[in-house]
C-alpha cells in the first residue's frame, strides 16, 4: 500500500530539490506526483514499502528540523539587516501597495458581511 510522505502543494522548488537529493543519497525508492495547477490534487512524495516509509519519514524529520533552523537563521539575519519586517516595515517601504491591500480587505469583508447585517 502506498505511503504518502509529504504534500508538495506550496513547497518551494529548492526544498523539493533538496528532498529529492536527500532521498537519492540515501537510496530511498520513492516516486513523485506533481501538484495540479488549480489545487485539486496535492501531489507529493510516495513510497510503497512500510519499512521504506519509516526510514524516509525519519530522514524527512531530520531534514525539516535542519531546514527550519537554517531558514530561521536567514530570516533573523535579514531582519537584523532591515530587509524584511512586518506591517509597519511594508507600510514604510511600499505605502500605496500596502494601503491598497488594506482597502481591498475592508471592501471584501464589508461585502461578505453585508447580507448578515441587513438581516437584523
Amino acid at each position: 500500500m502506498p505511503h504518502h510522505l509529504m504534500n508538495l502543494r506550496h513547497v518551494p522548488d529548492d526544498e523539493a530539490d533538496e528532498i529529492r537529493e536527500l532521498f537519492a543519497s540515501h537510496d530511498v525508492r520513492y516516486y513523485e506526483t506533481p501538484p495540479s495547477r488549480w489545487g485539486i490534487s496535492m501531489g507529493g512524495f510516495w513510497v510503497h514499502d512500510d519499512d521504506e516509509a519509516a526510514r524516509a519519514r525519519t530522514l524527512l524529520e531530520e531534514y525539516q528540523q535542519q531546514r527550519r533552523a537554517r531558514q530561521r537563521t536567514e530570516y533573523e539575519h535579514e531582519l537584523a539587516a532591515g530587509r524584511v519586517g512586518g506591517f509597519w516595515f511594508r507600510l514604510r517601504q511600499k505605502p500605496v501597495r500596502t494601503l491598497a491591500a488594506c482597502l481591498a480587505i475592508v471592501v471584501i469583508a464589508a461585502l461578505s458581511l453585508l447580507p448578515f447585517v441587513r438581516i437584523g
